[in-house]
């Protein structure tokens, strides 16, 4: 078993439950884990023995780009097409932040954070 992070990836989306939130957008990070076995790409040198992490990153982008309410939504979402895609990954953990949210106060950012495994 092996462990693959991709990490502070930056998208600039439109989630919230208030109206502004939705319309104007803001910043977000997410990070994710994955967890598969990665000893036969070890040996064979071969992408498509492996999970590839360009594959992780476009699932992560396409899905903060369809506006939801919370971030749970977006987290599950991420989860569920990682699992429907790529059969080599066992686990997977996704962190949804929210940079600057705008709930009154000097708060650098809400974090979600999701886990599933096979």
């Amino acid at each position: 078993m092996g462990i693959i992070k991709v990490e502070n990836i930056r998208v600039f989306a439109h989630h919230g439950c208030l109206k502004e939130e939705t319309k104007i957008g803001s910043d977000y990070r997410v990070d994710l884990e994955v967890k598969a076995n990665l000893q036969e790409s070890a040996k064979t040198d071969k992408l498509s023995d492996t999970v590839d992490y360009v594959f992780l990153n476009r699932i992560i982008k396409e899905e903060m780009a369809i506006p939801s309410q919370l971030l749970e939504t977006v987290a599950k979402r991420i989860l569920s097409r990682i699992f429907s895609e790529d059969s080599l990954v066992k686990k997977a953990t996704v962190w949804v932040s929210k940079l600057n949210p705008p709930i009154g106060g000097d708060v650098a950012k809400v974090t979600i954070k999701m886990s599933e495994k096979r």
